[in-house]
């Protein structure tokens, strides 16, 4: 997991500071630890800068190595590297936004048995309309679209993505009462999904870990999902990166046909005191 470690100002300080705003941090001039700041609840702290690692320890810490320029851009350009991929932010281009939706399309597509081809095609087209509609109209603080993708270093290697998550800022009361009075708004995960070629290799956990690392750049305690209440696979998944279920959908929202009944499950980060 990324860790995270206090750092002094430095000679590299304004390329990390262009790195931590591409994530939605934004800087404060005159710190006396560092230049980013972020808040935890209604609380204001300073220092959080970013580097990948392979570590699975549970703490989040900030940790900056002294290195060139380029070393320091490889580094903060990821949030996590796990289990062999390396997750980021979308490059907002439309090559990239393009695959994107298409795996997110390839995961949530129901097949039907006529015209299977065309109702995907109209899918797809839908998928990526959504997804340039939040690009386009979100802050970068507030809304960001992760990737993920071989953590090979090899140049003959073409990079392709293997999975996609959605990350945005809510302030549901459906999900806010669940939380502590003080929490104002929370991180909502959706969205994920893993291209069919790549999946059971640990791609979906890695995006979560980013998600638990952006939601310490943004300085948010609780990320929250839904679920369905059957898909037990999911579930589990969830579970075992720290999320609880606390509530389930109402039964007259669930009854009907062809609609599935889902449970709410919550994340508490364990940067939160």
């Amino acid at each position: 997991m990324a860790h995270l470690l206090a750092s002094n100002p430095n000679a590299s300080q304004k390329l990390i500071c262009s790195n931590l705003e591409y994530y939605g941090v934004r800087s404060r001039r005159g710190s006396r630890t560092t230049s980013a700041c972020y808040r935890v609840g209604r609380k204001r702290r300073c220092g959080l800068v970013l580097q990948c690692s392979s570590t699975t320890d549970q703490d989040v810490r900030l940790q900056i190595e002294n290195g060139s320029s380029g070393k320091l851009k490889q580094q903060f350009e990821y949030l996590v590297c796990e289990y062999g991929w390396k997750v980021r932010r979308l490059f907002e281009n439309a090559d990239e936004i393009k695959k994107a939706s298409q795996v997110q399309a390839e995961a949530f597509h129901v097949p039907v048995s006529l015209f299977n081809d065309l109702f995907f095609q109209f899918f797809q087209a839908e998928v990526l309309s959504g997804l340039l509609y939040k690009l386009k109209n979100s802050p970068p603080n507030r809304y960001a679209c992760l990737v993920a993708e071989t953590a090979i270093d090899d140049p003959d290697s073409a990079k392709q993505l293997v999975g996609v998550i959605d990350v945005t800022v809510l302030r549901d009361q459906n999900v806010l009462q669940h939380l502590p009075p003080e929490a104002e708004e929370y991180l909502y995960i959706s969205g994920i999904a893993v291209s069919k070629t790549f999946r059971r290799r640990k791609i979906a956990a890695a995006l979560l870990k980013a998600c638990d690392m952006l939601s310490i750049l943004w300085g948010f305690e609780f990320l929250a999902l839904r679920a369905y209440e059957e898909d037990l696979g999911a579930r589990k998944l969830y579970t075992n990166a720290g999320y609880q279920v606390v509530s389930r959908d109402p039964p007259w929202t669930s009854n009907w046909i062809g609609r599935k009944c889902r449970v709410l499950m919550i994340k508490r980060t364990s940067f939160s005191k």
